[in-house]
């Protein structure tokens, strides 16, 4: 029984120390999360959903759509 008291007290001590080896360290600087650059936003001529330029589909007249169905619709009167 003794032995087993022994081997509490010295795990004790352990996880104790262990603590208070790892307060000592200097905290880890915060990582930066990587964005990716901002992209040009373009409104569809038909619906005005707002979209990314490079997913928009342009027809003769330059002009941004979000699908094929509204591109063949042309812009709203």
């Amino acid at each position: 029984m003794k032995y087993l008291l022994v081997i509490a007290v010295v795990a004790v001590f352990y996880l104790y120390w262990k603590k208070q080896r790892q307060s000592l360290r200097p905290p880890a600087p915060p990582s930066q999360p990587t964005l990716a650059p901002p992209q040009p936003m373009v409104a569809c001529a038909h619906c005005g959903l707002h979209l990314p330029q490079r997913d928009a589909l342009s027809d003769a007249q330059q002009q941004s759509y979000c699908c094929e169905a509204h591109r063949k619709l042309g812009p709203r009167p």
